[in-house]
């Protein structure tokens, strides 16, 4: 017998490549159910040939459902992720709520799979950049252990949601077909839409996604921070992030330094890669092959390469790291994890799958 799978957020950017993986997925499913807000209930979405209905998100949505795939925004998932579990379901949160939280397993599967054994009903789904580094650093760390991580990330306009993604279209026909100036272009949503400004862009990078903290990172750069520490299961790992939101539709990009514990021939490194479940090793300088974003687009792997030996210090390597992040870094993560959790017999209603109603 098969699953009853619903998608919370199923009309949003992340929600819709939920579906179209389901569609794909090695999960048994018996039925797949669509929740979203209650302007969108009543509208359908195509799944397997079939146009199926989305139902408003409510406290009472979730009977029957063994697994809730969650991508709505964090306030959805805190109010509605434990009326799910309640309900029997496991939740899978894409949103940044739960990700912190002890109780609740932050997972990449070809990473940390383990980390759902002990489950208490939410999974959480770590943050789109965050995702595509592990898959790279992972077969380095296994193997000659990880000191320090420094990323730059170069972020699609996708990661922002929808809305961002028309605004940078609507921006780029502002530039080239009305000719507005650049620093002129209408915008409202970048780089943060809960910030006290907003800048265009087209033709430009903004060095700021979401809002800053108090000690001037971005909650994008400490997310990178904080999970990497989790997910490796290592808080002595030193992370800094620079994260940069760029004129790309989808795909994100990221140039990353590392450090290692023991030295690692650049070699050795390639072949740990290539052999990594979910990574694919791109890297021939010769032939001007290294990954591309638009060359990432509709994958689900991690593209790795430019992998090359720091000129100074004995154990630096720098490396080149790509990925979809509505796939493999929120969509397809998703569902894998609801794979693994099936593959794990971990689909079930226990007495520990108990989260405090909000």
């Amino acid at each position: 017998m098969g699953y009853t799978v619903a998608v919370v957020g199923a009309t949003g950017a992340v929600g819709t490549q939920m579906i179209k993986m389901l569609e794909e997925s090695t999960l048994p499913i018996d039925k797949v159910r669509l929740l979203a807000s209650a302007r969108s209930a009543g509208k359908t979405l195509p799944y397997k040939g079939e146009e199926l209905t989305i139902e408003e998100t409510t406290e009472t949505a979730f009977d029957g459902v063994d697994i809730a795939l969650f991508s709505a925004g964090g306030s959805t998932s805190a109010k509605y992720a434990p009326y799910a579990v309640k309900a029997g379901a496991v939740v899978v949160d894409n949103t940044s709520y739960f990700r912190q939280n002890p109780d609740v397993p932050l997972v990449v599967p070809e990473v940390n799979a383990h980390a759902m054994d002990a489950h208490k009903g939410i999974i959480a789904c770590p943050n789109c950049s965050t995702i595509q580094m592990m898959v790279a650093l992972e077969p380095i760390r296994q193997r000659w252990g990880l000191d320090r991580i420094i990323v730059s990330t170069y972020q699609a306009v996708s990661g922002a949601g929808a809305t961002a993604i028309q605004e940078a279209l609507g921006q780029l026909h502002e530039a080239v077909v009305d000719g507005v100036n650049p620093k002129d272009l209408t915008a409202k949503i970048l780089p943060s839409g809960g910030d006290k400004k907003h800048y265009p862009i087209a033709f430009n990078a903004l060095p700021q996604i979401d809002l800053f903290t108090d000690n001037d990172y971005t909650y994008e750069e400490m997310k990178m921070t904080k999970e990497t520490k989790k997910i490796m299961e290592d808080d002595s790992i030193k992370v800094s992030a620079t994260c940069v939101r760029v004129p790309v539709l989808s795909g994100h990009s990221e140039s990353v330094y590392i450090e290692t514990k023991d030295p690692a021939p650049i070699s050795d490194v390639k072949e740990a890669i290539a052999k990594f479940p979910g990574a694919v090793l791109e890297d021939d300088p010769s032939q001007q092959l290294y990954p591309q974003a638009v060359n990432a687009v509709g994958r689900r792997e991690t593209f790795v390469g430019r992998i090359r030996k720091d000129l100074d210090a004995e154990n630096g390597i720098h490396m080149w790291v790509v990925s979809d992040n509505l796939l493999k870094g929120a969509a397809w993560n998703s569902v894998q994890i609801a794979e693994s959790l099936h593959e794990r017999g971990l689909v079930r209603k226990t007495e520990e799958m108990v989260f405090e109603l909000k």
